[in-house]
């Protein structure tokens, strides 16, 4: 049987609505904890340079109170270095980041920042942290992430949920073929792959299909389908969406 794909779900626009306002709520540390319920496998957050959803305080918070491992996304910067090496979280997902971008638009170019990267994941995995590059799925960039000792690599689905959105099927056909090779080469290369960004349930239950995914970070789609259903039913829903994928591929289905 195939192994399980896990679910980490991203927190981080549960401190978008709570800063809109400012105060205390809503929690996302309380949200991390009711997803923990509903059958999370980890916890996602992304603290970025300019604090604008997810803070410092939050990241400790998430590290000292819930029992799933801790993703940190962060800015391959020595600021995020050192406060990774605080909280010690289980991993540390590294990604582009501009001040003016709503999301994470693209993934990291592991291939042409070597010389800034090789330094500061050295650091990160002298800690015990394992390490994580947010990238396309590039030959190129997936070929970097290996080379400089990345432990798992998260390939970047936006492309493809985006084309899926706007019907151009041709470039979705075209960006998920895409998807399925770069997981082939990171497994090949040793990689554990992740996959994330833009997932809804059918996209989710699609790239679950892939043998060589091991686990699928959603966070935005989650926290507007909790507005309607609450965290948990969106939680369980986002889990048997990828149960399913998962079941197309131990009866032998193709992705």
């Amino acid at each position: 049987m195939p192994r399980p794909v896990r679910l980490g779900v991203n927190v981080d626009h549960v401190a978008t609505v709570r800063n809109a306002r400012g105060g205390a709520h809503p929690d996302p540390v309380r949200a991390a904890l009711l997803a923990q319920a509903a059958g999370a496998d980890g916890i996602t957050a992304h603290l970025r340079e300019d604090r604008r959803h997810i803070r410092d305080t939050d990241m400790e918070r998430l590290k000292a109170e819930i029992d799933l491992p801790l993703n940190f996304e962060m800015a391959a910067t020595d600021e995020m270095v050192a406060i990774a090496g605080r909280i010690r979280p289980h991993a540390c997902c590294l990604v582009p980041e501009r001040r003016e971008e709503r999301t994470t638009e693209g993934g990291l170019d592991a291939a042409g920042q070597r010389a800034d990267l090789a330094p500061r994941i050295a650091r990160l995995k002298t800690a015990g942290i394992l390490v994580s590059l947010f990238i396309a799925a590039e030959p190129s960039q997936i070929a970097a992430a290996a080379e400089l000792g990345a432990d798992i690599v998260e390939l970047h689905t936006g492309a493809w949920c985006d084309a899926c959105a706007e019907g151009r099927h041709e470039a979705a056909e075209a960006e998920f073929a895409r998807l399925k090779a770069g997981a082939r080469q990171a497994a090949g290369l040793g990689l554990e792959v992740h996959a994330g960004h833009g997932l809804d349930h059918a996209t989710a239950e699609r790239v679950a299909a892939f043998p060589e995914i091991a686990e699928l970070n959603i966070g935005h789609f989650l926290i507007g389908e909790a507005v309607f259903v609450g965290l948990d039913a969106a939680v369980q829903r986002m889990r048997a969406a990828i149960a399913a994928g998962r079941a197309r591929l131990a009866d032998g289905e193709a992705a």
